[in-house]
């Protein structure tokens, strides 16, 4: 006598639920019943994060180096570094064609550019607009729209990221990027 088989469908329906389970593979969308729920910033993680933004605003204004700096994770491997936007890119090139849209150089860190504020006989502002903020109580990330003055006039514009981590002493930023745009050249008198 031959041992009887099973029907098809039932070793088949448990295969099936099992393959329906799994989570989304490579190639296919992820969708929000394949994540797992993520926790948000608390109001005073948001709230310490904007103090962070404000004393960076601050210590610029009143050239403050050991206030800028601690605003930064020691001893972190911070990037640092601006992206030029196209407009103003063929403004540059057309006095130094040599001009990058990015130029990734070491030397330009949060310690050389506060340093350059503070040897700078013109006041310095940062100006922000449009703030977003997103993350959990262990990590954020800070949007903005942002204008830099010098002598009270803007010399560049743009959006500027930054990324934070919450360590025991507070909120520290890793990592700033932001796009550089020109403000437009002056009308011509005529």
């Amino acid at each position: 006598m031959k041992p009887s088989r099973p029907p098809l469908a039932r070793l088949l329906l448990p295969a099936l639920f099992a393959v329906a389970s799994l989570p989304a593979v490579a190639g296919e969308p992820v969708t929000s019943s394949t994540l797992a729920p993520q926790a948000r910033m608390s109001p005073a993680d948001e709230a310490a994060v904007r103090d962070v933004v404000e004393r960076f605003r601050t210590t610029l204004i009143a050239r403050d180096k050991a206030g800028f700096l601690a605003l930064f994770l020691p001893g972190a491997n911070l990037a640092w570094e601006s992206a030029i936007g196209d407009d103003s890119l063929r403004r540059l090139r057309e006095k130094r064609p040599q001009t990058r849209k990015v130029k990734p150089d070491p030397r330009h860190t949060p310690a050389s550019f506060i340093d350059g504020i503070v040897a700078d006989a013109e006041s310095s502002e940062e100006k922000f607009r449009n703030l977003r903020i997103d993350g959990d109580g262990d990590i954020a990330s800070v949007v903005f729209d942002y204008s830099f003055h010098a002598g009270g006039r803007e010399t560049n514009n743009g959006v500027e990221a930054w990324h934070l981590v919450r360590t025991e002493a507070g909120w520290r930023i890793v990592s700033v990027i932001w796009s550089m745009n020109l403000p437009p050249r002056p009308a011509a008198a005529g």
